[in-house]
């Protein structure tokens, strides 16, 4: 279980990373919500990551 979460935060980054992706590529990078939604994916992951990391030890 431990090591599912201290890799929560890299997970909702690829998430929101890949979302971006298949956005790009059916190309509709103009829907500011779904853009907006991976943005806050990829914040969230990125602090979940940090925090999760420092409090967690092995």
């Amino acid at each position: 279980m431990k090591g599912l979460l201290k890799n929560l935060g890299l997970i909702l980054i690829l998430v929101g990373a890949a979302i971006l992706i298949a956005c790009s590529f059916t190309e509709n990078v103009n829907n500011n919500a779904i853009l907006g939604a991976c943005m806050v994916l990829i914040v969230i992951g990125w602090v979940s990551y940090i925090v999760i990391n420092k409090r967690i030890t092995d």
